[in-house]
């Protein structure tokens, strides 16, 4: 297999380089109405400054993983939008938060269906729901998507039952459609999901993605592609199948169920050390850590000072992206919550400049909107200084 020390750098291929264009409206704020949104694109972002990647979309406003959740995203300025990829039972990849699809489409509702729920082990839990893997493509389509926090986000139930389940294709058709529209070029950072247990299952995630990629145009070195991954051995194997940007996703606890599997005792923690990360440079371009990791959280639920996660990943050659920030005050740490419902929208542009302080090149966030404003106030104060 071919080292990526051995190949041109393309550290850089994630800067986006676009010259900024303004169409419209200024992005929603955070109280907006989802509909508020439609149609807005925000001023676009600068070339060196850190990167937005809206987390399944514009999920704060939209069931997570649609076309509209997507198209939002891209709206309200996000610079890449992500989308998790799992496999169905004839081999197309469809972008799902989880292979299980109880809680995020309509699926249970389907009396056609009802003698398809099953309990699998997945990643060595037992899960119990509808599986993708167990459905055909055509099948699928016949579901909707439904919101997978209803409780914490009621006001995107208002969607559902209104969108399909997308497949890669569909994703990648949208992002360059959205492209032309904007006059900007959108990102794609696809997630594989649970790739060993894929294996097993003999529906391989690596080989359909990069020929998806390919199909579409992006399997290129200036292709705005990242691909990310939990585990460790399908991002060396596609470091030899692809020649887009990889991404070493690190949990804020546990391991990669790759190494778990094979018996190995390194954990996420390992990956983090200089040694580790020196590893990751070795087959990826990004870190993408846990966002405890980079900030981590006192007895009380503060942040405070930064680790040393940062700093020890760009000595060694990589970029680094956290994960995910969202509005909602349960998600957010003690010292940006404001009142004490954790479902109200609490500071998050307050967070988002504290991992910007820290250094990080990019962030996920499931509000872009909030995200591109707080990356661009705090990228003109730098400016500024």
């Amino acid at each position: 297999m071919t080292s990526r020390k051995n190949r041109a750098p393309r550290r850089a291929l994630l800067t986006l380089t676009s010259t900024a264009v303004v169409l419209g409206m200024a992005a929603v704020p955070a109280q907006a109405t989802p509909d508020d949104a439609r149609g807005s694109d925000h001023v676009r972002h600068r070339a060196g400054e850190p990167i937005v990647i809206a987390h399944r979309g514009a999920s704060g406003y939209r069931p997570e993983h649609t076309l509209a959740a997507y198209r939002l995203a891209i709206r309200q300025g996000a610079d890449y939008v992500e989308p998790d990829l799992v496999s169905t039972k004839d081999g197309v990849l469809v972008a799902r938060h989880e292979n299980e699809i109880g809680g995020t489409t309509d699926v249970a509702a389907h009396p056609e269906f009802a003698e398809r729920r099953t309990t699998k082990t997945i990643d060595g839990v037992a899960v119990t729901g509808w599986f993708t893997e167990d459905f055909t493509l055509a099948e699928l389509k016949t579901l909707r998507a439904q919101e997978r926090l209803p409780q914490v986000r009621p006001g995107n139930t208002r969607y559902d039952g209104q969108f399909e389940v997308p497949t890669l294709e569909e994703v990648i058709r949208l992002v360059k459609r959205e492209s032309g529209r904007s006059g900007r070029t959108i990102g794609i950072a696809p997630e594989t999901k649970h790739p060993t247990y894929f294996d097993s299952i003999g529906l391989s995630l690596e080989e359909p993605l990069v020929g998806t990629l390919r199909r579409t145009g992006l399997d290129r070195p200036n292709a705005k592609v990242v691909v990310q991954s939990f585990e460790t051995a399908n991002l060396r194997e596609l470091d030899g199948l692809t020649r887009v940007p990889l991404a070493q996703l690190v949990d804020g606890a546990g391991a990669p169920y790759d190494l778990v599997a094979a018996g190995s005792t390194t954990t996420y923690a390992d990956l983090l050390t200089p040694a580790g990360l020196a590893d990751i440079a070795s087959y990826a371009e990004w870190v993408a850590p846990a966002k405890n990791r980079i900030l981590p959280r006192d007895a009380g639920g503060a942040i405070g000072a930064p680790s040393s996660v940062v700093a020890d990943a760009h000595a060694a050659g990589l970029q680094v992206v956290t994960w995910t920030l969202r509005v909602e005050n349960q998600f957010l740490p003690a010292n940006h919550r404001l009142g004490t419902d954790p479902n109200a929208p609490g500071d998050l542009a307050g967070e988002i400049e504290a991992f910007l302080e820290a250094g990080v090149d990019a962030l996920f966030s499931d509000n872009p909107d909030i995200a591109v404003d707080a990356r661009d106030a705090w990228a003109e104060e730098q400016g500024a200084a």
